[in-house]
């Protein structure tokens, strides 16, 4: 809490109720998070200026704090506000650049003594966990004015890293897997009784044995050299087919066969004399 004591120190004259130690706290939370202290009230003055400071009169009003911050290296506006409802003090904290707004409520008497009030090292209580609500549900990621590059580099360096772990595969909806075997062969000795008739929930025969499926390609057998790609004469020319797509043949591979020999049906009634 470095720098909190003197602080409150040059503003302990004004303080007299739990609720300006809690805004003087708030406060000091904004101004570690990278803003500064710009002035009191809803509307911007010409005596704005950036300080660490609390104004003159920021505890003028008990029921209602407004104060305006700034980055110290931007102009956006942040208009902090405090509430007082019965034992608890509401802060909304608005970008009026984009009207977003964070909020935090707080139970005045879990975090002020207020029998210590002008006395530091007694007045909070349960300072870190204070602090902690303060930067998780005030001061939100997207309106820090520090360190938002570095998060957001790390997010691009684990989308990067995620995309390097995909394969090929993952990347080409049309490419072939590779077929290696992924389970035991069921003629392995030391395969699991369970996984007796496994391939044939693989119809494609990826685990290295037949399936219910049979790719005349790529069941095992010799095919003398046959690409699909370089084109079948009479039936499709060449590279209709793209190189590694699976294709299953519509016809002989190959020329076309010689049709039937006439002998082989007769025509109907060739045995009627009249004809």
């Amino acid at each position: 809490m470095a720098g909190l004591e003197v602080l409150y120190t040059c503003v302990s004259d004004t303080i007299s109720c739990p609720q300006d130690a809690l805004v003087c706290f708030v406060h000091w939370e904004l101004i570690k998070g990278g803003y500064r202290c710009v002035g009191s009230g809803d509307e911007p003055r010409s005596s704005d200026k950036k300080s660490e400071l609390l104004p003159s009169d920021w505890s003028s009003n008990r029921e209602l704090y407004s104060l305006r911050y700034k980055p110290i290296s931007g102009d956006t506006q942040f208009l902090l506000k405090a509430i007082s409802v019965d034992s608890t003090l509401i802060f909304n904290l608005m970008n009026s650049g984009t009207q977003q707004v964070s909020d935090l409520t707080v139970t005045i008497s879990d975090h002020v003594n207020a029998d210590h009030l002008h006395t530091f090292d007694s007045v909070f209580k349960d300072a870190d966990s204070l602090s902690e609500k303060v930067k998780t549900q005030l001061l939100p990621v997207q309106d820090r004015p520090t360190g938002s590059k570095s998060e957001t580099k790390s997010q691009r360096e684990e989308e990067e890293e995620e995309r390097r772990r995909r394969s090929p595969e993952d990347r080409d909806p049309l490419r072939i897997p590779n077929r290696h075997p992924r389970h035991p062969h069921r003629s392995d000795p030391m395969v699991p009784p369970f996984a007796v008739g496994g391939a044939d929930l693989d119809p494609f025969g990826s685990r290295g044995v037949g399936g219910m499926i049979v790719d005349p390609l790529r069941s095992g057998y010799p095919r003398s050299g046959f690409d699909p790609s370089s084109g079948i004469p009479d039936i499709l020319p060449p590279g209709a087919v793209p190189p590694g797509a699976r294709f299953d043949p519509f016809g002989p591979v190959g020329r076309h066969r010689p049709g039937p020999d006439p002998d082989h049906m007769p025509p109907p009634g060739y045995d009627d004399m009249f004809m």
